[in-house]
């Protein structure tokens, strides 16, 4: 259901036939989430399958805010684009549809590891640990250029599937800079503001403290957690309630990681 302002796409509810940025013609949808959605599309100009995400907005969403998405797409486009690393997708454009910004992406063929774990409930730890290496390498290439991801989770680990088998880290939308060389502060958060995926902050994050490259990789140790064992090592019944656990409680013994 949308909201009453929300801006509803042409062509359908896959938007099939829209055309993006006045080249980027929409062939389907990939994925939806808070923040908006990821179109699978065709570069008219180059002919090749693209991964487009538009950004959700509203009809009565002032300049300000307009300004602040444009300026949070700019940041995920630039902290993905410094990281060199064939784990890190790759951004080939960012651009602007109707006067919203969209960011162009290689299109990824595969399922991520959330939709792997919805459809098989977990996997074998080998699995784990070999998709759990590549992201680390990936972070590893983040975290040497001054990015740090911030939400680390299965639902931003893609699996690709065609030729060589490839893991592919995506999702730089809450990423946080070094010298972000955009014109804007670095933090482009309310202070206190809690960014990421609850069921996988580390627990400096849980307390409201500054990311480091560590949270990350605690948020990957989580996410590994979750792949293996089919359930998030905090999650509770209430925000409050992770939060605390996340905080206070002992990792809960694993059952099924083998030795």
């Amino acid at each position: 259901m949308r909201s009453p302002g929300e801006q509803q796409p042409e062509g359908g509810a896959d938007g099939a036939s829209r055309i993006l940025a006045g080249r980027y013609r929409v062939t389907g949808r990939l994925g939806r989430g808070g923040m908006g959605v990821v179109w699978r599309a065709v570069d008219e100009v180059l002919g090749r399958e693209v991964a487009v995400k538009e950004l959700r907005t509203y009809n009565d969403a002032g300049s300000g805010e307009l300004e602040e998405l444009r300026t949070r797409m700019q940041r995920e486009a630039r902290a993905a684009a410094r990281v060199r690393h064939s784990g890190v997708i790759a951004v080939h454009d960012v651009a602007q549809h109707e006067g919203r910004p969209v960011i162009v992406m290689e299109l990824v063929e595969g399922p991520s590891l959330d939709d792997v774990l919805r459809e098989r409930g977990s996997i074998e730890p080998r699995e784990a640990a070999a998709v759990g290496a590549e992201v680390m390498d990936a972070l590893a290439a983040a975290h040497a250029v001054g990015v740090m991801h911030r939400d680390v989770k299965p639902g931003n680990v893609l699996l690709e599937k065609r030729g060589q088998e490839r893991v592919v880290l995506t999702d730089f939308g809450i990423a946080a800079m070094e010298d972000p060389d955009d014109g804007a502060s670095t933090n482009l958060t309310v202070s206190g503001e809690l960014v990421g995926s609850l069921d996988y902050l580390a627990p400096e994050r849980a307390r409201g403290e500054p990311p480091c490259p560590a949270s990350d990789v605690w948020a990957l140790g989580a996410t590994l957690y979750a792949a293996v064992e089919g359930a998030a090592p905090f999650r509770r019944t209430s925000t409050w309630s992770t939060l605390n656990a996340i905080v206070v409680d002992p990792l809960p013994e694993p059952s099924r990681a083998g030795p």
